[in-house]
């Protein structure tokens, strides 16, 4: 059965836009190069091996291979084979001194490959023009993440939870619930803004793993499969009563991410040692991110919902706040961790259209890390609507 293509006038409504961006930022612009699979996917509607040339008045999408696989796939008007970076000189012989392209993966190696073919003497970097038109996401964007929101509010606050008794393990429950999310038509992977970043699954983590540092700057941690892999969870940690889960697990479908977090205490937290203390931290949590969505309406600044939030941490959990990360949350569509972002230094208003994660999380030394997340997606006539379910999920699981 075919996949759904991303439709023909979505794409031709993206490059109108990226158009005009350019003319607004870069008004000498006549050449675009783009390379990384996630710009041809936003573009084209294909991840294949190639590069998108856009001038002011052409736009082709040049494969590697496969180019069946491209024209199947892709609604895109323009598509041609390209064995090397020739057919490129050869389409567009007027090659101006500078370029544009997206620095944040162009690789040295892929610079000198163009060059070799084509007479550019500078690129000029346009990242932040592709992370302002992403940010901003079409209806179409917007119905493939509410659908990976309720995929994702199935999975993390209805089946998680019927599946934790005594001695399975972070692995085993990471890859359940992965599981069902790929038997009921999510994409089955995570994809992070980052040259470096691998794709993963997400986590599990029981307990003191979950103050593991991952290899994302994220208040969750885990020790990971191995040390090779810091994602998914541990085959050897097993889980105990009174045991803290955390569970950090993104969905997606169509190329596009919900981010959820959820933990619960797995015994009654009337026999835990700290029972108030730790019903009171995941209460906090809520009651914060509750207060960081009222926050999320069009016009107001990332950097100063973060500074207000921050103020409402009580003192008692201030030192455990967000386990040494400065943010609170972060925008999310085509890749995980994209702008902006709720932190200092971010003081673009927000627009309506824009999603964004908020992931309050406290974490004690020794017990673990108790918090909350979900998807927002900010509106036009109200506080943000959650994509991927509630932020008040019972806290206490008796299994």
């Amino acid at each position: 059965m075919p996949h759904t293509p991303v439709p023909a006038s979505e794409l031709a409504e993206r490059l109108t836009r990226l158009r005009c961006a350019m003319a607004q930022r870069h008004p000498d612009w006549s050449m675009l190069i783009l390379d990384n699979k996630i710009d041809l996917y936003y573009f084209t509607g294909t991840m294949q091996q190639g590069a998108l040339i856009l001038t002011p008045d052409q736009a082709v999408l040049f494969v590697r291979r496969s180019l069946a696989c491209a024209e199947q796939e892709s609604q895109f008007a323009d598509i041609r084979p390209m064995s090397s970076f020739r057919a490129i000189a050869e389409a567009f012989p007027n090659v101006p001194d500078t370029v544009h392209t997206a620095a944040k993966t162009m690789t040295l190696q892929k610079q000198a490959l163009l060059q070799k073919y084509l007479p550019f003497t500078r690129m000029q970097p346009v990242d932040d023009v592709l992370a302002g038109l992403r940010a901003v996401k079409s209806t179409y964007e917007l119905d493939c993440m509410r659908h990976a929101g309720r995929l994702h509010r199935t999975a993390l606050e209805e089946i998680a939870p019927s599946l934790l008794r005594p001695g399975i393990s972070e692995a085993w429950l990471c890859a359940s619930v992965c599981t069902w999310l790929l038997t009921n038509g999510a994409m089955g992977i995570s994809r992070y803004n980052q040259p470096a970043a691998e794709d993963v699954l997400g986590l599990a983590s029981f307990g003191e793993n979950s103050l593991r540092a991952a290899a994302l700057d994220s208040p969750s941690g885990t020790v990971g499969t191995c040390v090779a892999m810091k994602s998914v969870g541990s085959s050897q940690r097993l889980l105990r009563r009174g045991d803290i889960v955390l569970l950090d697990i993104p969905s997606g479908f169509r190329g596009y991410h919900t981010d959820k977090s959820i933990c619960f205490y797995f015994d009654p937290l009337s026999a835990a040692a700290d029972s108030a203390r730790l019903r009171a931290a995941h209460e906090q949590c809520v009651f914060l991110e509750q207060q960081a969505a009222a926050l999320l309406v069009p016009g107001a600044v990332p950097s100063e919902v973060y500074e207000k939030i921050c103020a409402l941490v009580d003192p008692a959990f201030r030192a455990g706040f967000m386990n040494a990360c400065k943010f609170l949350g972060h925008s999310i569509g085509l890749t995980m961790d994209e702008t902006p972002v709720l932190a200092k230094g971010f003081d673009a208003p927000l627009q309506a259209g824009m999603t964004l994660a908020v992931e309050p999380k406290i974490a004690f030394a020794g017990i673990g890390l108790i918090g909350s997340e979900n998807t927002y997606e900010i509106v036009a006539d109200g506080p943000a609507r959650s994509l991927s379910g509630a932020c008040s999920t019972a806290f206490e699981i008796c299994g």
